[in-house]
Formats: structure tokens, C-alpha cells, sequence
């Protein structure tokens, strides 16, 4: 935290035995003017300074000037370090307003709330501006106990129904997960305010219900303002994060259609859900890549990061790389996403070469960039220098290994046939093995046919995903390679006697551009009679078929 300066205290009390040589009038406007040309901490330390030598400190309106300009330059705990200082002399709310928001939007919660606090020891009543920015820092510290005690406060001085206070008590209530509460809250108040509304459908979201913001979305007044738009955007990014592309899609495409014009935030939610979606929404994803140059958005670092990361997912690698080398300005991020995308390609070499090239552009690489990295290295199989890296990691770069680089070095050694140092750095590292790194090595056991190996590995995955058919399917499939065939039986066995059911297959398939997701077994689409139905057909014409081929092949062994 930065402290008073001594030198702006000392130099004020010492200037201000003087006297004031100007008027009070001339001394407000000299250091309105000085607050303007603020721009580092040399020049809040002057302005202190003014304010001390002139009297000004208490000047209400000047003292939230102040706290406004150190915040806006992040020089919050400088302006909380003078308000503590006369803490006792603040006669107003507005200057506890100010301080209580700076400190919330510097992330010092907790600083926050004892300034929120202080106001009845100065013996005033907090107003509809201080609860908002008090209830952001109990969202921020999540205690919700706390935001409870706020929200009878409220009720208290008679807010609990002004729109900025109920809004704020939904976020609040959402970002604790306490959604019923917030809904509660929603359904008391029942104002047709959007800001109120769109607080309400971004809690769902955050929580994880986009069927239920969308809802709500649904009944919302279509006015155009930006709480409108931050509404769309919630549930757009919503159903991408639920891992539900195609309704993430289809709300973007009907977002255009009630004429909101997406921000880049909303386009980033829309090329998220194109990714996930890959080749199938490829035009959705060109389409927003022309918007975002038509709109100007060329040079915004996470769209262009989104775009590389869509063409990839999209299997247009060529693509990605095009965007990627037309950026004028990369981030880590950037390089992290081109290196990734590449190493999923299988282009292990040229993943390996665009790390390089980041290492010469002097941009320090992150965790998730050496998660790339030996990916990269598993794909092509080069075990020393995955090696070389796991230390460099370390090492060089100050990266302290994760569970996930602990999982890539571990399949790059078991794909390689490197089994017992695979197990070995199992052994060794400090987490706790997951699901996902005792699978690498049962499926290295059946690549290199070590059913000693895979029965271990499939000890452990019984316990951890008791209910994963393919992995009994591995292990029988191991048996049965090494001729182990009671084994491979019995395996099968076990799996119908425990109740594994084998997951059911999927697929997708564009028809004018919507993507329709199909699952064996399935019945529920809507035209599942028509489908099965054509697919009878083709499957009876593809028999006669197959008869008369088998005729002709007997014809032409007859002849010969």
C-alpha cells in the first residue's frame, strides 16, 4: 500500500503557516487544474501538497476529485491512506462514496467495506450509491452473510426497491451462487427496469443456467441500450461455456435479428461457440470475421486470437496462420493459441518452430504455452527434447509444473514405449494422479502390449470413473492382444455385471446451416420417421446393390 508522503505532508503544514496567499476562490481553481494534469504519483504527492498548503482537504467536492484521480491513475491506497488520515473530519457522503468505490474497483474489498462501515461513526446514512459499490465488494470477498446484513440495511433506509440498489443486490446474491435468492429478490420487486433485468439473466448465466436467462431474455424489452446488449452477450457466452454451441448460434443469429448490433464481446462468445462447433459453423465464423473488418476491430488482440483458434478448430490451419501473421500486435496469448493450434494439426515441427520464433519476439512464455509446447513434442514423438523443455520450464522461465505438463510428459514417454519412466514421474510428482493420466498409460499399455501395466492403470481408473466403458474396453482389448483371452471374457463381464453401459455414438451434420447433432439410440428429433424411414431405403438399395455385385463376381469367376 502507498503511504502519505512525508515530504507532502511536512512541505503542506510548513506552506501553510505562511498563510494563503491567494484567494479561496483562485487556490479551488489552481488545483482543479492541477488535478486535471495529473499523471503519475510524483504529481498526487504535488497535488496533496496543494491541498494541505490551501486548506483544501476538506473541501468536499475537491477531496472526491482527488480520490476520483488517484484511482482512474490506480493510486487507490494513496487516497486511502489521506481519507484515514482525517477520517474523523469527512462530514459528508459523497467523500465515502468515492472512497468506497475506488477501493472496490482497485479490488481491495476488504479496505472497502470498513470505509462502508465508517460512515455511521461519522453518524451519516449511507445513500443509493454507497450500498452498490458495498455490495460489489461483498460480491468480490463472496460473504454473502455480509450481503444479507447490507441487503436489511436497505430495507432500513428505505432502497431496497431503488433500481442501482436492486441491481447490485442481484449481482451480489448471483455471485455468491445464491441464485434463488436473487430470483426471490427479482420477482418482490417486479420493475421493468433493463438494467435490473440484465442482472438478472447474467446471474444465470454466471451460474450456469443459460436456459433460464434466455428465458428471461426472452420477455425483456428489446429497447436498445448497453444493458441490453450485455444481456445477449451473457447468454450467448452462456450456452458456450455449457459446452452448447449449436443454441449459443442460434441466440447470435437471433440477436442480429432483433437488430442488436454485437460489441466484440459478443462477437468473442459467438467464434468461441463456432470452435466448438468447428468445420460446421465455419461460414458463421468467416461471416463474423468480415464484421469484425467492417467494424473497424482489425487490431483487437483477444478477436484476432479467436479467429486463429475458430480456423483451427475448423481444420483451416492455413487460415489461422494467415490471421496470425497479419497481427501487428501479439500477446502471449496469441502466440500460446497459433502454437496450440498447430501442435493439434500435428504439426509438431512447425509448433516447435513458431516457439522459437516467440522466444526471439522476447514474449515470455506461460504455463499453458509449455502445455502447447510438449504437446507439440508428443506429436511427433520427440521425447528428448520433451525432456529439454519440462526443464526449461522450470528452470529458465520460472514455470512451476502443473498437473497437465506433468500429464503431456507422461504420455509423451508412454506413447514412445517409455513405460516404467512414465510410471515413474506418476510416483513422483506432488498431485495426486487424475483419470485423464492414468488413461495415457493404459493406452500405452495397448499400443506396447504391457497388460501388467494396464491392469495397474485400470485399478486406478475403476476408482476414479467407475462408470467409463471404453476404458474396460482398452484393458479387454489388451488381454486379447497378448492372448490372454479368459481374461478379455471375463473383463466384459465384469463391466455388464457392474452396469457399464458403453456410451452411445454421436455425430453432427450441417443442413442450411444448422447443425443437427444426432445420438445412437436417439428418437427425439423431430423428423426422426422421415430420417429413419430414407435411411431403410438407402439401406435396402444398397443390398440389391451388393447382390448384383456379388452376381457379377461370380459371372466374371465363371468366365475366367
Amino acid at each position: 500500500m502507498i503511504r502519505l508522503s512525508r515530504s507532502a505532508i511536512e512541505a503542506g503544514r510548513r506552506n501553510n503557516k505562511c498563510g494563503l496567499v491567494l484567494g479561496a476562490a483562485e487556490n479551488e481553481r489552481v488545483l482543479c487544474s492541477v488535478l486535471k494534469s495529473c499523471s503519475n504519483l510524483k504529481h498526487v504527492e504535488q497535488a496533496h501538497g496543494l491541498m494541505l498548503r490551501t486548506a483544501l482537504d476538506h473541501d468536499t467536492i475537491l477531496l472526491t476529485q482527488f480520490i476520483d484521480k488517484c484511482s482512474s491513475l490506480g493510486f487507490s491506497s494513496y487516497a486511502y491512506s489521506m481519507f484515514s488520515f482525517n477520517s474523523q473530519t469527512h462530514s459528508h457522503i459523497y467523500v465515502f462514496n468515492a472512497m468506497i468505490k475506488a477501493l472496490t474497483l482497485s479490488h481491495s474489498a476488504f479496505e472497502a467495506l470498513l470505509v462502508y462501515k465508517s460512515i455511521g461513526w461519522a453518524k451519516l446514512r449511507p445513500d443509493g450509491y454507497s450500498f452498490p459499490f458495498a455490495l460489489k465488494a461483498v460480491a468480490d470477498l463472496q460473504a454473502v452473510r455480509l450481503g444479507t446484513q447490507i441487503h436489511s440495511q436497505t430495507i432500513c433506509a428505505g432502497l431496497d426497491t431503488n433500481n442501482h440498489v436492486v441491481t447490485a443486490l442481484i449481482q451480489m446474491y448471483s455471485s455468491c451462487a445464491h441464485i434463488l435468492d436473487a430470483r426471490q429478490l427479482f420477482d418482490i420487486v417486479s420493475v421493468d427496469e433493463v438494467s435490473v433485468w440484465s442482472a438478472m439473466v447474467a446471474g444465470y448465466a454466471k451460474v450456469g443456467d443459460p436456459d433460464s436467462a434466455w428465458d428471461l431474455l426472452d420477455r425483456m424489452t428489446q429497447t436498445q441500450t448497453n444493458a441490453l446488449l450485455i444481456s445477449w452477450t451473457a447468454v450467448i457466452a452462456g450456452y458456450a461455456q455449457m459446452d452448447r454451441p449449436n443454441k449459443a448460434i442460434s441466440v447470435f443469429r437471433r440477436m442480429q435479428l432483433e437488430n442488436v448490433e454485437p460489441d466484440e464481446i459478443a462477437m468473442l462468445a459467438a467464434l468461441s461457440a463456432c470452435a466448438q462447433l468447428g468445420a460446421i459453423q465455419i461460414e458463421l465464423g468467416e461471416c463474423i470475421h468480415g464484421y469484425i473488418h467492417k467494424r473497424g476491430f482489425d487490431q483487437m488482440v483477444p478477436l484476432k486470437n479467436a479467429l486463429i483458434e475458430m480456423y483451427a478448430k475448423s481444420g483451416n490451419i492455413c487460415k489461422a496462420l494467415q490471421v496470425f501473421e497479419n497481427m501487428n500486435h501479439t500477446t502471449v496469448v496469441t502466440w500460446t493459441t497459433i502454437i496450440s493450434a498447430l501442435a493439434f494439426h500435428g504439426l509438431g515441427t512447425q509448433a516447435l518452430e513458431m516457439f522459437s520464433r516467440m522466444e526471439t519476439a522476447k514474449v515470455e512464455p506461460n504455463d499453458i504455452t509449455f502445455i502447447a509446447v510438449l504437446s507439440a513434442c508428443t506429436h511427433i514423438g520427440l521425447v528428448d527434447l520433451g525432456r529439454y523443455y519440462f526443464n526449461v520450464m522450470r528452470y529458465r522461465h520460472a514455470v512451476q509444473p502443473k498437473i497437465q505438463h506433468y500429464g503431456c510428459m507422461i504420455d509423451l514417454l508412454a506413447r514412445a514405449g517409455y513405460l516404467r519412466e512414465a510410471l515413474g514421474l506418476v510416483s513422483q510428482m506432488p498431485f495426486k494422479p487424475s483419470a485423464a493420466i492414468w488413461w495415457s498409460l493404459l493406452a500405452a499399455s495397448n499400443i506396447h502390449a504391457d497388460a501388467e501395466l494396464g491392469e495397474f492403470a485400470m485399478q486406478h481408473l475403476m476408482k476414479l470413473e467407475p462408470w467409463n466403458s471404453g476404458n474396460y474396453a482398452i484393458l479387454s482389448n489388451i488381454y486379447a492382444s497378448t492372448g490372454k483371452w479368459e481374461k478379455s471374457v471375463m473383463t466384459r463381464k465384469m463391466m455388464r455385471e457392474k452396469g457399464v453401459r458403453k456410451m452411445p455414438g454421436w455425430s453432427f451434420i450441417q443442413v442450411s446451416n444448422r447443425a443437427h447433432e444426432f445420438i445412437a439410440g436417439d428418437t427425439s428429433h423431430p423428423q426422426f420417421d422421415r430420417i429413419h424411414g430414407i435411411l431403410f431405403n438407402m439401406n435396402e438399395q444398397m443390398k440389391i446393390a451388393h447382390h448384383q455385385l456379388s452376381e457379377l463376381c461370380e459371372l466374371l469367376d465363371f468366365d475366367g
